[in-house]
């Protein structure tokens, strides 16, 4: 890959990391925000109906499941900007093979090929990640 084209792609993942930061402290926020009472914006320190609280719960679980797909993602933007820093980016780390263009436009932060990726996530390979975006 040519210098310009990393170039492109640094970019590309620089502004990537500066977004998922930014959409982070907002769901930190909404997975750490208590329920009920005045800390939830309640007026009053009235229990909230057991639907609401249900439905609250369901709200934080999912906040805080996003959180954790987002800082897998940061990980991941890490790495391929340290790829970047060792000359590799834009190799597959398992057959050593370029990731396709299509693939790194869709996933600048790709490890592998599509075809290792989909041999990694069939084979249960540990500590893969399937497509994070």
């Amino acid at each position: 890959m040519t210098g310009e084209g990393q170039e492109n792609y640094r970019q590309r993942l620089v502004d990537l990391a500066a977004r998922l930061r930014s959409d982070e402290v907002g769901m930190v926020d909404d997975a750490l925000r208590h329920t009920g009472g005045d800390s939830s914006g309640n007026l009053s320190n009235v229990p909230l109906h057991l639907a609401d609280q249900g439905t609250d719960s369901f709200e934080q679980e999912m906040s805080a499941s996003l959180l954790k797909n987002e800082r897998a993602i940061q990980r991941e933007v890490a790495a391929a900007l340290d790829r970047i820093e060792r000359g590799v980016f834009g190799r597959c780390e398992r057959c050593d093979k370029e990731i396709g263009k299509g693939r790194l436009e869709a996933m600048p932060h790709a490890r592998y090929c599509v075809d290792c990726a989909q041999n990694a996530e069939a084979d249960g390979e540990p500590g893969f990640q399937p497509t994070l975006l």
